[in-house]
Formats: structure tokens, C-alpha cells, sequence
């Protein structure tokens, strides 16, 4: 391994590309050189010689003095920071700001403050200080110069965001709700996966019935809808889009407009598609999705009434571009397959003039696929207005993955702003111990300022416009992420660090013009490798964490104590990566893990290191009188670890739903794809027979769990 050299580390540095980080086990390692150069590759960087690595770091430090206006200034109410204009040395310029809602603009000042110019490109560049007012609105806004005797106008996104989030009265409320993945959810009326028709019984049956705060479930974005469909929520075609294999059929107004033959037809594939609930033993996507697609093909030939037809064209006119260009992909997945890599090379661009010939010769389908998006955002509202008229305090909490499929629908559309080559992943950790590679491309930090973060601002509203709360995983990953330079060898890779200021001031202000200036609650999955002052910078912004009790730890490795937990996050016992505790409380997961071959160390250590854990929770449990001492039943273990769970001060308490109903299988085993059949396991009870959604109501194990809770 060659070390980088001083000038390599400085000009990593200066892109924020780790050439050094401690591992898991506290272990410094140095980055190679030539991971160090591909990372910068990826960011347009070329250092691939000691020569070419010197220009790129000189080329780095001209370049502010090349453009008159930063790219994008991300503040917070109050702050009244100085930027810089440059222009030719004694020039002067007039700046002033657009406001977001096109009010009044405002000028802005030029400050005392000397800066030496400099020579760039054979001419003197000057530097004129300005500051931004303290009283400026929240929102998205421009700063614009014009030099003097130019007519140009040079343009800077200035983005003011809220300090933190603030909880109104009902958020501040202590509560519990379910953590599921909606499609293993299926109710008799299901088409073979559970759907948005489903989540809303549920929200309004649990909020009812069992005084639930809120329903956390996986990711909804959309997948391929062409060829097979990928099974993670977590690997999606598009974070913005949702999924339409999620839509209910009968719930589609035009469903009312069907002719008799058509409408026979429809209720045919019904009854096909219902068969699949009853399989307890894997789920069937493709089936499914093809004869929903079906029906949904035969109701999107039905004429819409007057007013419809407007509904839908508001819907159109607020998603604008990119609506089009996720439908675009879709139509041309339906035509050529969803790997975009392997498509005719003059549409793997989106802006090539053949991609718009296919969008118009194909504009039945294209249109098809953006009506499909409407449906899935008016049942998406219908499920959240259920959820609070039926009296949850947040409703549903929508989930973010952490990236997309490289093939996929923002992939091709967002190629300008995603890394090409590089894989987002995981280092190893003590749960991975040979590290992560999610595939997915990552941001390029420095294209989302060029643009203004507005790929983020799009993705991050959509996903919160009828949410009451927004879980995002691994948001360790707004501040830094592993990219991994050699595919499926994570090791192979280091940190880029994110302009965590600019992302998380985006999400705050999103999510507080969020349920129409209501806000909403903003969870982090802040679990894994991470800086101790991230913790701290969330709960200064109003976000809360996560606590997962096999996690929650103190100093000497023993169990934390309940009252030590942290007020301000969401507290769980098991998480969608570990078995339902049934299965954990087995070592189910560590056997797993052997099986596929994903262990370092030896598997009757790995056992005698888990059952030690294990032991280290059941005891604890014991001393606090919540389980008897002789009581090894595995449905009171689960009783008594939510008990503890209770007694903590966290202020939501999530219940995976498969631990109230006794299962025992994993939905996601990291670090496999088909090896495990991961995503794809419906719900079922201890005696492995499905649990479908009517039968919830009834369940006495499921009542028994809910009332340790005590809230």
C-alpha cells in the first residue's frame, strides 16, 4: 500500500476526501493512494500523477477567484454572513436579492474589508466583501450581481433555513406506534402485497383501538416497473417517486367509470392476485405488479370527468421536469428494459434531442406512468388524512433510503449530480465485519451546490408532503459517506465528507413548511460509525435519533440503563436488519450470518460473544423485576424488553408489528442480495401460517405486547 503524499492530502482535503480515519475497533488507518486518486476522479479531479495531482490543488484555489458569486449559501434566520464578489480589480458591481415569493428586492451593502487581488488568467481579479441582512424570510432565495459596464447578471442561490425544528403541542407528545414494512401487510382484499388501501385500515384501526401515535413503515419509492422488480425498498429506482405496486385498484375514482366488461375484467384479476395471500412463505412482486398493472392500464383508459382532468393537470404543472423524466425512463424501461446502462446509447442522456423523439412517439405511455404517480400522491394524502382523523398525533413517518439503484430512474435523470464509478457502502463494523456495498452512486458534493441543492430540496419535499414524520436512514450519511472505489470490496474505499449545514438546513426547513406549515417530526437513523459531535449537531437542529436496545450500551459494554436512554429519539427494540427479537433471542442471526459466510471470526466464538450479549439484557431484566427469574418464555422476554423500553425517556417507542405477532424470520439480512431472500417474507406467526390484516384486531399476543407500554 503507498501512503498519499503531503500535496495528494491536501488536495483530498480540499475536496473533502478522507486520506485517514479510525475503524470501528479505534484502529488509525491511512487511505491508499490510489483509492485517494479514484475518489477524486469522481469528483472531476484528475491525480493520477504527482504532476497532474500539483495543477488540479493550484486549479482548486484559482477557482473561487473565477466566479463572480459562490455557487449556493446555505444560512440560518438571523445569520448575516459575508460573501465574497469577485471582479476585475477596481471595478465595482450592484448586488441586490430576489426574494423567494418575488416580493420587493433587497439591495445589499458592500463592506470595509480589504482582499488582496489576485492574477488569474493573466488578469487582476478583485474581491468585494458583501454581508446578508439578518431579516431576511425563510425560503429559497437569489443573490444577483452585475458588474459594472457588463450586462450579465451573476447568480448565487441563498437558502435561509429554520435553526431547528419546532415541535408543535402534539408532536411534543410522548407516543408509540408500529414499525413494519407495509408490503408484508397483506389484508384479504390485498393484490398479493400489502397496500396503501391496507395502511390506512391499519393507522385507523390502531389509532382507535389501541391509541397509536404514529406507523413507521419502509420506503414507498418506486421501483423498476418493467422486468423483475427490485425487492428492497432500500435499492429504489427513484426516492422521489413512489411505487405504484402500492396503489389499491378499487380505491381509483375512475374505478366507478368502468364499463360493465371492463370492470369484470378487473375484478378477474382481483381474484387472481388475492390467491397470493394466503403463501406464508415468500412473496411474489412480479406476479403481483403484472396483473395490477393490468387493471391499472384498463382504468387509465377511462375518460375522467372535467374536473379530473384539471386535478391531474395540477399535479403535472407542480412536479414539472421531473415528473417527466421519471415517466420518460419508465417508458423507455417498458421498451428497451430497466438497466439504462444497456440501453441504445443516444437515450442514456436525458437531454439528448432522441430521448425527447421517444417521449413524444411514446407520449401514451409516458403519460401513463406520470398518471400513475398521481394516484399513488392522492392515496398517499387519503392514508394520511385516515390516520389523523382517526387520531394519531404524527400519522404516518415515511422512511428515505440512503440512495438509488445505479440503473434507475434518478441515476439517468440525475447523472449530473451522482458520482459515476463509485458505490456508496459501509466500512466494517461489528455487526458487517467485512464491510458494505450498497451500490448505489452518491452525491457529488460539489455539483449539488452548483445547482442549489435542488435535487435534494425536490426529493426531500416530495417525500414529506403527506408524511407526518420523516425517518431517514443513515443520515450519518448527510455528513459523510464510505465510498467504495473497487465493487464489492468495501474495504476498498474511504469517507467523503457533505456539506452537512446545507443538507440538514434544507430538511429542516422543508420539514417545518411540512402538513401545510404544521411541520413534521424529522427521525435519524444515527446508528453505526460516527463522530460524537453529529449526535450533538442533530439535536441542536431538532432531529431526532435512534436507540436500538441490542445497541444501547454504556461505557463498561454493559446494558444502558433506561432512564440514561436519550429523551429525544425514537427507542426500538429490534430494527428491520436484525430478526424480530423472537428470532434475535435464538441467535438466529448469528447462525444466518455463518450459513452465508459473512462472519471473521469464528462461529462458536461469534455465538459465545452474541449469547453473551444476550445474557448481559436477560439479566438486567431480571434485576428491574420485569421478568421472573426463572422465566425463559419467549413471548414474556419480548414483554419484558418492551417494558424496559418504556421505561426509558424516549419520546416515541416503535413496535416492530412482527414481534407483536410472534415471527421469527428476518426481512433483510445485510450484505447479501439473492442469498437470502431478503424483502420478500410476508407476515407470519410463530407457527409460520400467514397473519393477514383482519386478523390483527383479535390477536391476544399482539394486546398483551401493546399493553406493556404503558404510555
Amino acid at each position: 500500500m503507498t501512503a498519499p503524499t503531503p500535496a495528494l492530502v491536501e488536495l483530498a482535503v480540499a475536496h473533502g476526501v478522507a486520506t485517514e480515519y479510525w475503524d470501528w475497533q479505534g484502529e488509525h488507518v491511512v487511505v491508499p493512494t490510489d483509492v485517494v486518486a479514484a475518489v477524486l476522479a469522481a469528483l472531476g479531479v484528475d491525480a493520477s500523477t504527482p504532476q497532474r495531482a500539483a495543477q488540479a490543488l493550484v486549479d482548486h484555489q484559482q477557482s473561487r477567484w473565477r466566479r463572480t458569486l459562490p455557487a449556493t449559501l446555505v444560512i440560518r434566520a438571523g445569520w448575516t454572513p459575508w460573501f465574497p464578489v469577485h471582479m476585475p480589480h477596481g471595478s465595482t458591481a450592484e448586488v441586490w436579492i430576489e426574494l423567494e415569493d418575488g416580493g420587493q428586492r433587497r439591495d445589499v451593502a458592500q463592506q470595509e474589508h480589504w482582499v488582496e487581488p489576485e492574477w488569474i488568467d493573466g488578469a487582476q481579479i478583485g474581491e468585494a466583501t458583501y454581508q446578508v441582512p439578518g431579516d431576511l424570510p425563510l425560503g429559497y432565495h437569489r443573490i444577483r450581481a452585475r458588474i459594472a459596464g457588463q450586462t450579465d447578471v451573476a447568480t448565487c442561490s441563498l437558502i435561509v433555513t429554520p435553526e431547528r425544528i419546532e415541535p408543535s403541542a402534539r408532536q411534543r407528545q410522548r407516543s408509540w406506534g408500529w414499525v413494519l414494512q407495509l408490503y408484508s401487510v397483506r389484508s384479504r382484499r390485498s393484490w398479493g402485497i400489502g397496500d396503501l388501501h391496507d395502511l390506512g385500515d391499519l393507522a385507523a384501526w390502531s389509532a382507535h383501538d389501541l391509541s397509536a401515535g404514529f406507523v413507521l413503515i419502509n420506503p414507498l419509492h418506486a421501483a423498476e416497473t418493467a422486468g423483475r422488480m427490485e425487492p428492497s425498498p432500500y435499492l429504489p429506482a427513484s426516492r422521489r417517486f413512489s411505487n405504484p405496486i402500492y396503489l389499491r385498484v378499487e380505491d381509483i375514482e375512475e374505478y366507478g367509470d368502468l364499463a360493465p366488461a371492463e370492470r369484470d375484467q378487473v375484478r378477474a384479476l382481483a381474484l387472481q392476485a388475492r390467491a397470493l395471500n394466503e403463501d406464508a412463505t415468500q412473496l411474489e412482486r412480479d406476479v403481483a405488479w403484472a396483473i395490477k398493472r393490468e387493471a391499472l392500464q384498463l382504468l387509465f383508459a377511462v375518460r375522467p370527468s372535467v374536473g379530473r382532468i384539471a386535478e391531474y393537470g395540477a399535479y403535472r404543472d407542480r412536479e414539472g421536469q421531473g415528473l417527466i423524466d421519471f415517466a420518460t425512463w419508465a417508458a423507455i424501461a417498458d421498451v428497451h428494459g430497466p438497466e439504462w446502462s444497456n440501453w441504445p446509447e443516444e437515450l442514456a442522456d436525458p437531454l439528448a434531442p432522441e430521448v425527447a423523439s421517444f417521449r413524444k412517439e411514446h407520449a401514451d405511455l409516458v403519460d401513463f406512468h406520470c398518471w400513475l404517480q398521481w394516484q399513488l400522491d392522492e392515496q398517499l394524502g387519503r392514508v394520511q388524512g385516515r390516520a389523523r382523523s382517526a387520531g394519531m398525533s404524527l400519522g404516518v413517518v415515511h422512511d428515505l433510503a440512503v440512495g438509488v439503484h445505479p440503473d434507475g430512474a434518478d441515476a439517468w435523470a440525475l447523472q449530473r449530480v451522482l458520482a459515476a464509478g463509485i458505490h456508496v457502502g459501509a466500512p466494517p463494523d461489528a455487526f458487517n465485519q467485512q464491510g458494505q456495498d450498497w451500490s448505489q452512486p452518491p452525491w457529488r458534493p460539489d455539483a449539488l451546490a452548483e445547482t442549489g441543492y435542488a435535487a435534494w430540496r425536490d426529493l426531500v419535499r416530495s417525500v414529506l408532503r403527506h408524511a407526518g414524520g420523516l425517518r431517514i436512514d443513515h443520515i450519518l450519511g448527510l455528513f459523510r459517506l464510505w465510498w467504495v472505489t473497487t465493487p464489492d470490496q468495501p474495504t476498498n474505499g474511504t469517507y467523503v465528507r457533505y456539506d452537512h449545514e446545507a443538507l440538514l438546513g434544507i430538511l429542516v426547513l422543508e420539514a417545518t413548511r411540512a402538513d401545510a406549515g404544521e411541520g413534521a417530526v424529522v427521525i435519524g437513523e444515527d446508528l453505526g460509525t460516527f463522530e460524537p459531535w453529529v449526535r450533538d449537531y442533530l439535536t441542536e437542529r431538532g432531529i431526532l435519533g435512534t436507540s436500538v436496545l441490542w445497541f444501547e450500551r454504556g461505557d463498561d459494554g454493559q446494558p444502558l440503563p433506561p432512564e440514561r436512554w436519550r429523551e429525544l429519539c425514537l427507542a426500538t427494540v429490534t430494527t428491520h436488519d436484525l430478526p424480530p427479537t423472537a428470532g434475535y433471542l435464538a441467535g438466529d442471526h448469528v447462525q444466518l450470518r455463518s450459513d452465508l459466510g459473512l462472519l471473521t471470526r469464528e462461529l462458536a466464538e461469534e455465538i459465545a460473544v452474541d449469547s453473551a450479549d444476550r445474557n448481559a439484557w436477560l439479566d438486567v431484566l431480571r434485576q428491574r423485576r420485569l421478568l421472573g427469574p426463572d422465566d425463559t418464555d419467549v413471548e414474556r422476554v419480548v414483554e419484558a424488553l418492551h417494558r424496559y423500553v418504556a421505561q426509558t425517556p424516549s419520546r416515541l417507542l416503535g413496535v416492530a408489528l412482527t414481534d407483536a405477532v410472534g415471527e421469527r424470520r428476518t426481512q433483510n439480512q445485510p450484505g447479501t442480495t439473492n442469498e437470502y431472500p431478503n424483502w420478500r417474507v410476508p407476515l407470519g406467526g410463530p407457527d409460520g401460517t400467514a397473519v393477514l390484516l383482519e386478523d390483527l384486531p383479535n390477536n391476544a399476543r399482539l394486546r398483551r405486547l401493546v399493553g406493556t407500554l404503558s404510555i
